[in-house]
């Protein structure tokens, strides 16, 4: 059984992140303590609420470190709904430009949609060769956001030696991205604790990716 930590930092559905895991097999425990964290197989990272605020209450209980070292050894790590957004290099809400955790380039910014919050299920285009999306590709997924990041510039120059970034694309009005897949860190905008059927699926894949 795989022990995973949903990390506790003021901010999230936490209960419900921990009913969905332990529903799909893992042994999960809610927490804030970093060596809790650290040695989990995988951590969790949920979120909700304002961009600046998570990362806020992110740096109570030294997030941003906690992610770091677990991506440094190559420990996974998934994002959800702002917990995928506080992963970017800034949020930009309200007129509050926020620092976000830096691990990848890119601006969270209001969608241009007729109607917002976006909230409801939308289908996705999975990036090919997707490991979270295997075997979901026609399925829909359930958010609630008014913002995201509609551009995702890492691994598209083709120059680098790494795999690039396997990107998951939603539309709302315009696309936005609705997940990541890059090495040992995986994030998606949508919450799957509340996408069903479909969303224990995917938690079941990313638990198949833990060590």
């Amino acid at each position: 059984m795989k022990k995973v930590a949903v990390l506790d930092y003021g901010s999230g559905n936490l209960r419900s992140a921990e009913r969905a895991l332990q529903r799909v097999g893992a042994d999960v425990t809610v927490t804030s303590d970093m060596d809790t964290a650290l040695e989990a197989d995988g951590l969790v990272v949920p979120g909700v609420g304002a961009f600046a605020a998570c990362m806020t209450g992110l740096d109570a209980v030294q997030g941003r470190r906690i992610i770091g070292r677990r991506l440094a050894g190559g420990r996974p790590v998934l994002g959800i709904c702002v917990g995928m957004q506080i992963l970017f290099e800034r949020g930009v809400e309200h007129g509050v430009d926020a620092e976000g955790c830096g691990e990848w380039p890119g601006v969270v910014e209001q969608l241009k949609a007729p109607v917002l919050p976006h909230m409801g299920w939308n289908t996705v285009q999975a990036a090919p060769g997707s490991t979270l999306f295997a075997g979901l590709e026609d399925e829909r997924f359930y958010f609630v956001h008014s913002y995201g990041v509609r551009e995702f510039p890492l691994g598209q120059d083709g120059d680098s030696p790494l795999a690039p970034p396997k990107v998951t694309w939603a539309e709302h009005g315009d696309r936005f991205v609705a997940g990541v897949e890059n090495a040992a860190l995986s994030a998606t905008q949508f919450h799957p604790e509340k996408s069903g059927d479909a969303g224990a699926q995917l938690l079941t894949n990313w638990l198949g990716t833990l060590d």
